[in-house]
């Protein structure tokens, strides 16, 4: 063999042995990116930080059953901005601009304080370890089974960030006006689809909207909802004043998760016009009609759904940090 190919049989190996190298690193790197959210994070660190979070929601939700609702939304609400990492619960500060200022915030978000009162409890038997994100994402799969909903596996690992973004809060949550296109693609921007979308959609099954929110369709005499349903609805909600009166946003079976919402849909009978459009002659009416006919596919695209909104940009490894009260980082 001459020197030429000895050197060129030597690079060529030590070419392979670099590429397989590099490709093996890649894949290690790729697979510890996925492995960071796990089912067992707690396990050895606080063991019984599930139990004591449950204990805490399902108190707060026998106390009051619409803060069911309340949770399941706190964690969607906070997963849209800036991905799952309790910036949702910080309050204004020198540093921190409130997302609670946000239009979609203002003067309906709730469960701040549940969700302070769980981080209390864990902090005294395990403080400095679980995150506030963690927390919300639990709270809510917890918050589903306290009134009958599905359940489901929560990933844990998230930490908390260190900044909120009410700009983004203002352009990522949906509006109770929003049409079909906007709320497909709000949702495809953060990796759900069209079928996410709607299956989420389902916790409206439980929950109430205010008055300021559903005024304008019921007043409207649209084709899209049953005049029954919204004459109804005018005594508690009227044209001029009372804003904040409430009404469920399923009339028949309020405190339950079931899917009665999509029967609610095809009768006409959506409370939010952001409710209605998912069966209006659309592409996801199909979808609508199938959870209506299928209780267990919702319950289970549901359950799914909460998983997959769950792990939409979380913070983890030494990102962030783990705030020892909610509202306020560290």
């Amino acid at each position: 063999m001459s020197s030429l190919s000895l050197i060129s049989s030597k690079g060529y190996s030590f070419t392979c042995a670099s590429s397989v190298a590099l490709l093996l690193l890649l894949l290690l790197s790729a697979t510890t990116c996925k492995a960071q959210l796990s089912s067992t994070f707690y396990d050895d660190t606080c063991p019984n930080a599930l139990a004591t979070i449950r204990t805490s929601i399902e108190s707060a939700v026998s106390q009051e059953t619409r803060m069911a609702a309340s949770l399941i939304r706190l964690h969607f609400h906070d997963c849209f901005v800036q991905g799952c990492d309790a910036s949702v619960l910080l309050e204004n500060s020198s540093s921190i601009t409130s997302e609670k200022g946000a239009i979609q915030n203002s003067g309906s978000l709730r469960g701040e304080n549940v969700i302070e009162e769980a981080k209390s409890q864990v902090e005294s038997i395990c403080p400095g370890i679980v995150s506030c994100a963690d927390i919300l994402a639990v709270a809510a799969r917890d918050a589903s089974v306290a009134v009958g909903g599905p359940s489901w596996t929560v990933m844990l690992g998230r930490r908390d960030s260190t900044t909120a973004n009410l700009a983004e809060a203002q352009s990522d949550l949906p509006l109770f006006t929003a049409t079909l296109s906007e709320l497909i693609s709000l949702f495809d921007r953060k990796g759900l689809n069209t079928r996410d979308m709607v299956a989420l959609s389902g916790s409206h099954t439980i929950g109430q909207a205010r008055c300021v929110t559903f005024r304008d369709r019921i007043y409207n005499n649209a084709s899209d909802i049953d005049a029954d349903f919204s004459s109804n609805l005018r005594s508690g909600c009227p044209q001029s004043g009372g804003d904040s009166n409430l009404a469920p946003l399923d009339l028949v079976t309020p405190n339950s998760f079931d899917n009665n919402y999509f029967t609610n849909l095809i009768e006409k009978k959506g409370l939010l016009e952001s409710d209605q459009i998912l069966f209006s002659g659309g592409s996801t009416d199909s979808i609508v009609t199938e959870y209506n006919n299928n209780p267990s596919t919702f319950s289970s695209d549901f359950a799914s759904a909460m998983v997959k909104m769950a792990d939409i940009q979380p913070i983890t490894g030494s990102a962030g940090q783990i705030r020892r009260i909610c509202s306020a980082v560290n």
